[in-house]
Parts: structure tokens; C-alpha cells; sequence
């Protein structure tokens, strides 16, 4: 189904209602746990988008819902700004540079890549934690001008590359290699993903990868979902997002693996 029969098909506001209920689920996991993209993508690849629309589209709606969770976090004071800020230039030049790359490689690459990723990250997730660290003093020049631009950079270039995951691996990676608590690592991690979504979200849109008319009802959703999942993240605490964090991992791997198997991609 072509994008343009899509939006004149007699069924273009059903799909539309499906998509704002299915973008505000993604809102709410991506608050939580990030991964909201695996969620969303998808489905927009399945009412007949292309690849490439669909991750535009997708980021463009994503963005929005960053920005919610970003801002209740932020009310909420999660954030350790600090490092959030010294992030964000890496992050966004990193996006840039991945969503160049995609609008270049096959498709087939990019799922031999997730797939090579997914399995380590997962089991970070599942050893033994250091002991956490709770206060911004604890945290070294290392630790700052280096872990945090490296970590950014690479993962806003995946984001910019492809994206679900994206803030679970920025939350898994800043409680692992930084070891601070998992509450501000998803609060952190928000803003730095919320940076280079909005470089992958410029590169896509100059690139005319977006679907205008079908993403501005998603955004509405998205946010919504997006404004639930960080309250509920702070509500629930540590061991909520973990939880949260396996289940999009399990989703995660195990929808990217049946797609590269059957040869979707």
C-alpha cells in the first residue's frame, strides 16, 4: 500500500485512531524504559509506510514524547543536569552522522547490527551492579569529559541510525559505567535521547522522510503516554523500570530476530 492511497483510503481515520493508541503505549514505554520506537515503527511499516518514512515519521512523534517525559522529570527534579548537558553535543552530532548513514545502507546491515548489540546489552542487565552512587560530587572527570560523550555519541548515532532502544541502553550504560541509580539514569537519559532525537528528527525532515499529516495526531498520543510512563517510573522506583527494561528487551530481540529470519528486512 502506497503512503498516498494511505492517506485517501475511506479507512484513513480508523488507521489513524489505531495509530494515536498504539503511539500512546509507545509514549508511555519509552518514558519508562525506553524502546518506545520498537513499538511504533513497526506498526507503521505494517499500514504500508517504507522503512525509511516510517523511522522519519516515527521520530517525529518520538521527539514529542521525549520532551514530556524530559519536562516531568525535570519538574520532579531527576535530572542531574550536569551530566545531562555535557551529553547532548555528543548525542546530537552522533544522530546526525547515523541518520545520514541510514538513508544510505541496506536494511538487512542495520538488523545484523541490533543483533550483534542486543545480546551483550542484555546481559548488563542481568550481572551484578557496583555499588550505586547517588550524589553529583561522586562522580570523577572520567567519568565526565570522557564516559558520558563517548556513550552519547555512540548511542545518538544508533539513534540516529535506527533508534528502539535507545534510552534503555543510555539508562543501562549510565547505570552501569557511571553507577548512579536507575530513576536518574532513565531521567538523564531522556534528555540526551530527547537531543538526538531532535538532530535525527532534523536530518530525516531535510531529507523529506516525513509524514506531516499522519504524525501530528500520533504526537498527542505519544505525549500523553509519554507524561503516564515517567510518573509511574517515579512512583514505582528502581525495580519498576527494570522490570520495564527486560520486558522491551525481550520484545525488542525477539521481534528485530523474527524480521531478520523471515526476511523483512
Amino acid at each position: 500500500m502506497l503512503v498516498e492511497s494511505i492517506l485517501s483510503s475511506d479507512y484513513f481515520y480508523l488507521i489513524v485512531i489505531a495509530l494515536t493508541f498504539v503511539a500512546f503505549f509507545a509514549g508511555f514505554i519509552d518514558a519508562v524504559a525506553g524502546g518506545g520506537g520498537l513499538i511504533l515503527a513497526p506498526t507503521l511499516l505494517l499500514v504500508g509506510i517504507t522503512p525509511q518514512l516510517a523511522l522519519g515519521t516515527n521520530k517525529f512523534v518520538a521527539i514529542f514524547g521525549t520532551s514530556t517525559a524530559v519536562i516531568n522529570f525535570a519538574r520532579k527534579g531527576k535530572i542531574i543536569w550536569k551530566i545531562a548537558l555535557i551529553g547532548v553535543a555528543g548525542a546530537l552530532i552522533g544522530s546526525i552522522l547515523g541518520t545520514h548513514s541510514i538513508l544510505l545502507f541496506e536494511e538487512e546491515t542495520v538488523a545484523k547490527i541490533i543483533l550483534a548489540i542486543l545480546p551483550f546489552t542484555a546481559i548488563v542487565v542481568f550481572i551484578p551492579k557496583k555499588k550505586i552512587k547517588s550524589e553529583i560530587n561522586e562522580f570523577t572527570n572520567n567519568d565526565l569529559y570522557i564516559k558520558v560523550p563517548i556513550i552519547s555519541f555512540i548511542l545518538g548515532f544508533y539513534d540516529g541510525f535506527f533508534g528502539p532502544g535507545t534510552g534503555t541502553f543510555l539508562t543501562l550504560f549510565f547505570y552501569t559505567f557511571l553507577g548512579m541509580n536507575l530513576v536518574n539514569s532513565s531521567a538523564i537519559s531522556r534528555v540526551i535521547n530527547l537531543s538526538s532525537g531532535i538532530g535525527s528528527f532534523i536530518t530525516f525532515a531535510i531529507a523529506g522522510k516525513i509524514i506531516y499529516l499522519l504524525g501530528l495526531p500520533l504526537i498527542v498520543g505519544n505525549m500523553a503516554g509519554g507524561f503516564i510512563g515517567s510518573k509511574m517510573a517515579m512512583a514505582k522506583g528502581q525495580k519498576f523500570i527494570q522490570y520495564m527494561i527486560i520486558t522491551v528487551f525481550i520484545l525488542l530481540f525477539t521481534s528485530l530476530l523474527y524480521k531478520y529470519v523471515s526476511g523483512a528486512f
